[in-house]
């Protein structure tokens, strides 16, 4: 019997703090993995002080997921944040360090990116639906907002802390939803800007890429920023891509600048999966009328000219703007987009991608 992630949390879940909650609803819990029959995870205390008092839950924790069927090795670490020092103790940015070998990360079987030829068209809504909707399917998922410039991730997911740090370097990521995130939204304030020059969203980029304990996964999805501009051209260029997937609206405007990052993805001979057209057409919730806001078959032309599929087709949605406003995906239901998503995460694991 294989062991899941879920059967890990619930028997965490299972041991009470002295002060109310337990380790997974008080958010305790810090790159957990399975590896077949292996496990692996951090306990993170508030503060030193705390962390000192917690070896007896530690022992607890790692005793109780050691009695699930199918796992033999239970590894459980026990950290802390320091209270004098801000966690993450690191900078984000810089040029780009050299290192040895490609900008893959370690345990992470493929990645693809998910891009689009301008903004607004939804990729990030996509990028994070689809990573619930494949969490959900039993696929360990990480996602890697690298919309530097205007970073979304965080408040669609619902997240406003900031990573942990143990050594200045490493970096834990947060995990919200069954998927592990890093994004540089959650290292500033929401409204702060980041004005940078390419070397520094470079850097910034191989950060999160290698410093980042990404842990075991099976897909790192990667939302790209807008345009065909530093961050596609280093990713595409020192990362070894499973693929990519482009996001545009039927709208002729949206479509000329999509061509763009299709063409931006061949020059740099990464593989495109496919094409998602996004607020393909708005239902009337009172009538079902469907209206095409945006235009229509401008999306399914231009994969037939390419020989590329259509991978979703997804509508323009109340409870997705919503959703994403709140920090709960509509993924995470059971309508109809959520339905959407699912169907399209089938498609991913049915193509063995993911």
């Amino acid at each position: 019997m294989s062991t899941t992630i879920d059967a890990v949390k619930a028997r965490l879940a299972a041991l009470p703090l002295p002060d109310g909650g337990d380790l997974v609803s008080r958010d305790l819990i810090r790159a957990l993995s399975v590896d077949g029959a292996s496990v692996r995870f951090v306990i993170e205390a508030p503060n030193p002080e705390v962390a000192r008092h917690m070896e007896p839950l530690r022992a607890a924790a790692e005793r109780a997921v050691a009695d699930l069927d199918g796992v033999d090795s239970v590894s459980v670490a026990l950290t802390a944040h320091s209270a004098p020092k801000p966690a993450p103790s690191l900078k984000v940015g810089g040029h780009m360090k050299a290192q040895e070998g490609r900008m893959n990360p370690p345990g992470v079987k493929s990645v693809i990116a998910i891009g689009s030829g301008k903004g607004g068209v939804g990729k990030s809504t996509v990028s994070s639906n689809l990573a619930v909707a494949l969490a959900k399917a039993g696929r360990r998922v990480g996602l890697l907002d690298a919309d530097i410039h205007g970073p979304s991730q965080p408040r669609m997911f619902g997240i406003s802390k900031r990573p942990a740090s143990p050594d200045g370097k490493t970096i834990i990521p947060l995990e919200a939803h069954g998927v592990t995130l890093m994004s540089i939204g959650f290292m500033l304030p929401e409204d702060k800007a980041v004005v940078w020059r390419g070397p520094m969203l470079m850097g910034a980029l191989q950060q999160m890429m290698m410093q980042v304990e990404w842990g075991e996964l099976d897909i790192l999805l990667v939302d790209l920023p807008p345009g065909t501009g530093d961050v596609q051209l280093t990713l595409g260029q020192k990362s070894d891509l499973a693929g990519a997937i482009v996001v545009s609206t039927p709208q002729d405007v949206a479509m000329i600048d999509a061509r763009k990052a299709l063409d931006a993805f061949d020059t740099l001979k990464v593989p495109v999966l496919g094409l998602i057209e996004n607020m393909s057409m708005f239902i009337c919730p009172d009538c079902g009328h469907e209206s095409h806001v945006f235009g229509a078959g401008g999306v399914q032309a231009e994969a037939e000219k390419l020989g590329l599929p259509v991978l979703a087709q997804l509508p323009i949605d109340l409870e997705t703007r919503v959703g994403g406003d709140e920090g709960r995906p509509v993924a995470l239901g059971d309508g109809v987009m959520s339905e959407a998503y699912k169907a399209l995460a089938e498609r991913f694991i049915a193509a063995g991608i993911a």
